[in-house]
């Protein structure tokens, strides 16, 4: 028997603020969180979406804070406000069996910056007792886990930039299964350090003034951080204990291009957004919006298009696309969970955030990007992509509810 799966409840840190709601506000406003960031020596990346400085003691007690990277600390904060928003508390049964699978590219690298620092820097001659917990990949997961008090399992996916939507398939796969009734789920990243910075830098992808997906004059992506988690539940254990739902899982598409490690693959998008509409059942001409990778490289906008239109002939000219990276950046991992976070947002209130910083299209790129404003559209079906460094390609297909 398989089990429908259903999103109950919503947690976000970005650059577009701390929580969900002001995440959602400035998504329809139009408003990117792209500034200029703290200036780094020998670091020539000079913009990024970055999440303003909070209190750590309104979040965490003093105890706490040894343990938590950065991106740990962004998954602990959206995952409390996703639970809460589901209606569920430390308290619930349903909450203790939870599973929580998190996403994330990147991991503790804050805190592997940071020792290096010490040991090969200052030339410390040990490093703090808890590195070892406090940056290894799966850090996130055991932190969510225990500030929930959630008892099932517990791991973390990462996929690069898919990192996010292939742990929300696991966990819908897990529910639609039968093994959980709710699963903690989404992605969390924090990638500006130094070596990070300076890794991207090195790629020549990154834009010195703004993100302008499909735009003809983008200049190729700007970073962004932060954390998307939601709670999944199947429709049962949602409907038993009366929870509102924002949407539908109704299906999930995946690929590997096992061709080029950046170069995205159009056959590759292809296959997981069929995949993706024959796991739900939907016919091309049913989906209403994509919220797209939309990276604003060169390469990615117009495969991506290109894709777009192969899969979906004649019905891409009546399809909404807008790529919400324009606003909140690139967060690697995280990305994919915060785009499916503003997917389920536009689903259960009927608005498609837009492609922000647009200016003349890309002859290339020729659908409706829902340039600079956001619309209202009724949105039955909406689609959202993810593809990753590796060849690696993810799409979620959600349905209004009910």
């Amino acid at each position: 028997m398989k089990h429908r799966v259903v999103i109950t409840g919503l947690g976000t840190i970005s650059g577009l603020g701390l929580n969900k709601q002001d995440f959602w506000n400035e998504l329809i406003a139009g408003h990117p969180a792209i500034k200029p960031i703290p200036a780094i020596e020998n670091v020539h990346i000079s913009i990024g979406a970055m999440v303003e400085e909070f209190d750590d003691s309104l979040y965490f007690e003093k105890s706490d804070l040894p343990l938590l990277d950065r991106h740990s600390k962004f998954a602990v904060i959206a995952a409390r406000e996703a639970v809460a928003d589901a209606g569920l508390s430390v308290e619930d049964d349903a909450l203790q069996r939870a599973a929580v699978l998190v996403g994330t590219g990147c991991g503790g690298k804050h805190t592997d910056e940071e020792t290096y620092d010490q040991l090969y820097k200052q030339q410390r001659k040990r490093a703090h007792p808890l590195t070892i917990p406090k940056g290894m990949p799966s850090a996130s997961a055991s932190m969510v886990s225990k500030h929930l008090g959630s008892r099932g399992p517990a791991f973390v996916i990462s996929s690069a930039c898919a990192s996010g939507a292939h742990a929300i398939i696991q966990a819908y796969s897990m529910i639609r299964s039968g093994i959980a009734d709710v699963v903690i789920t989404g992605a969390a990243d924090a990638p500006f350090t130094y070596g990070l910075l300076k890794s991207w830098e090195s790629l020549k992808i990154t834009s010195s003034d703004t993100c302008r997906p499909f735009s003809k004059d983008r200049s190729g992506i700007v970073l962004g951080e932060g954390a998307g988690m939601l709670v999944l539940e199947s429709e049962a254990h949602a409907l038993a204990r009366e929870a509102d739902i924002y949407a539908e899982i109704a299906g999930v598409g995946m690929s590997s291009d096992a061709g080029h490690i950046t170069r995205p693959d159009i056959d590759g998008i292809k296959t997981a957004i069929r995949n993706a509409l024959d796991d739900a059942g939907i016919e091309p001409g049913d989906v209403d919006y994509i919220n797209a990778h939309g990276t604003a490289t060169m390469l990615n906008d117009v495969s991506e298009t290109q894709a777009i239109r192969q899969v979906f002939g004649v019905d891409a000219d009546s399809l909404a696309v807008s790529s919400t990276k324009s606003m909140h950046g690139h967060a690697l991992g995280a990305s994919s969970a915060l785009e499916l976070v503003a997917t389920a947002l536009a689903v259960k209130n009927g608005v498609i955030p837009p492609t922000a910083n647009f200016t003349e299209a890309d002859e290339n790129c020729d659908l409706d990007y829902v340039p600079n404003h956001s619309i209202r559209k009724n949105i039955k079906v909406a689609l959202s992509n993810s593809f990753a460094f590796g060849g690696l390609n993810a799409v979620i297909a959600l349905k209004r509810y009910p």
